[in-house]
């Protein structure tokens, strides 16, 4: 029999977008960071974007909320801001093809949270 400890995931709230250059124009955003060890992940969501006719405008092909995980900058030791050349890949859904989703996108949001800190816990990622 093998004995694995289990790693403890630290997790942490953010009020700003973690991703997408138009964020500001987003009315829905999320940011989370895990911290386990050496490993930090940015788990971002974004969507609802505004686009300044009192409509909305899709964040990518046939989506308006989008979630994304990514290694945080190495470099940055104040915010721990995603690194967005480093994206992270996950299995849990990740878009969101109607406006007017925000519960539906706080669920997605927190599914690739979980399937992420999980991971970490299990040692599954790491530093990159």
């Amino acid at each position: 029999m093998v004995s694995v400890e289990m790693a403890k995931v630290k997790r942490i709230e953010r009020g700003w977008a973690g991703h997408f250059i138009c964020a500001s124009r987003c009315r829905f955003r999320r940011n989370t960071l895990l911290i386990c060890g050496d490993t930090e992940i940015v788990v971002s969501t974004v969507g609802l974007m505004e686009d300044g006719k009192g409509g909305f405008s899709e964040i990518g092909h046939n989506r308006y909320y989008e979630t994304m995980a990514f290694y945080a900058d190495k470099s940055d030791r104040r915010y721990h801001d995603a690194d967005i050349g480093r994206q992270i890949y996950f299995d849990s859904p990740w878009e969101i093809d109607e406006i007017d989703a925000d519960d539906r996108a706080n669920e997605m949001h927190e599914a690739v949270v979980t399937e992420i800190l999980d991971k970490m816990e299990m040692g599954l990622v790491s530093v990159a």
